[in-house]
C-alpha cells in the first residue's frame, strides 16, 4: 500500500470552514416606517388642500388676472400645505432628515428605473381602462379644457412646470414617502402598497366631474399601486418621481397636440 503524504498547510476546523464557505447576500433592507398619524395627516392635509384650491380658484376668476398667476396659486395652495405637513411628519416623528425619511435618495439608475416604471403604469393604465370601457363604468379625464388654452405659452409653460415637475415631487413624497411609510407600521407589505394607491386615486376625485370620478379613480388606482410597488421594492422614490412626471407630461403631450381628443373620438 502506497503512503501519501499528509496535506499541507493548517488542519481544516469548523472556523477555517467558516472563512472559506461562500458568502451570502447581505440582508435586505428593510422598508423605512413612519407612525400611522402621519400617513393620515398628509392624506388628509392633501384632500383639504387640493379642494381649497379648486374653491378658492373659484373666488378669484372675478378679478380676471392673468393665467399664469392662477395656475401658480393652484399649486401653492394645493401642495404647499402638504410639503409643510411632511416636514412636520419628518421633524415629529421622524429622524428629522427631511429626504431621508421619505426615501428620496437620488442615484443614477433612477434615470434607468423610471422608465420601467412607467411602462409598467401605461400598462396597467391601458387594461383598467380597457376593463373600465367593457364594464361601462363612467369614466372622465382630468384635463378638460386644457387644449382650449394652447395659444397661451405662458399658461402652457406654467402648467407645464405644475405638472410634470411640482405635482409628481409632492404626490411622491405624500403617498410613495409618508403615507405608504406610514401604513407601513400598521400593515403588511402588499396591503400597504394597494391602500395606498386606492387613496392615490380617490384624492384625485373632483367634485365637478360626478360619476365620471369612479372610473379615473380607478385607473389613477392602478397607477399608483404600480408606483407604490416600486417604492418599496427600490427603497426610494427617485423612480417614481421619474415615472410620475413621464406619466404627466406624456398625457399633456397627447392634450395639447390634439392626439388626445383624436383618440377619444
Amino acid at each position: 500500500m502506497t503512503d501519501f503524504p499528509p496535506p499541507a498547510g493548517p488542519p481544516v476546523t469548523s472556523s477555517t470552514w467558516a472563512v472559506t464557505s461562500p458568502a451570502f447576500a447581505p440582508e435586505r433592507e428593510r422598508h423605512a416606517t413612519l407612525p400611522i398619524n402621519a400617513a393620515i395627516g398628509a392624506v388628509v392635509v392633501l384632500v383639504i388642500s387640493l379642494l381649497a384650491s379648486k374653491y378658492v380658484l373659484d373666488v378669484l376668476l372675478q378679478f380676471e388676472w392673468p393665467v399664469v398667476v392662477y395656475v401658480a396659486l393652484l399649486a401653492l395652495v394645493g401642495y404647499g400645505p402638504s410639503l409643510i405637513w411632511c416636514k412636520f411628519a419628518s421633524r415629529r416623528w421622524g429622524t428629522g432628515k427631511f429626504f431621508e425619511d421619505v426615501g428620496l435618495k437620488p442615484e443614477f439608475a433612477d434615470l434607468g428605473w423610471g422608465p420601467v416604471v412607467w411602462l409598467v403604469a401605461i400598462g396597467t393604465q391601458i387594461a383598467l381602462g380597457a376593463l373600465i370601457l367593457v364594464l361601462g363604468v363612467p369614466l372622465s379625464n382630468n384635463t378638460d379644457g386644457v387644449s382650449e388654452l394652447t395659444e397661451n405659452r405662458t399658461y402652457i409653460v406654467s402648467l407645464v412646470i405644475t405638472a410634470v415637475i411640482a405635482a409628481p415631487f409632492v404626490e411622491e413624497i405624500v403617498f410613495r414617502g409618508v403615507v405608504m411609510r406610514g401604513l407601513r407600521s400598521r400593515l403588511a407589505a402588499v396591503p400597504t402598497v394597494i391602500l395606498q394607491g386606492l387613496l392615490f386615486g380617490v384624492a384625485h376625485i373632483d367634485p365637478v366631474r360626478g360619476a365620471g370620478n369612479i372610473g379615473l379613480a380607478l385607473i389613477l388606482s392602478g397607477v399608483g399601486i404600480v408606483f407604490g410597488g416600486a417604492a418599496y421594492l427600490l427603497r426610494r422614490i427617485g423612480p417614481t418621481i421619474v415615472a410620475h412626471a413621464i406619466f404627466n407630461g406624456m398625457v399633456l403631450l397627447l392634450v395639447l397636440t390634439g392626439i388626445a381628443e383624436r383618440l377619444q373620438n
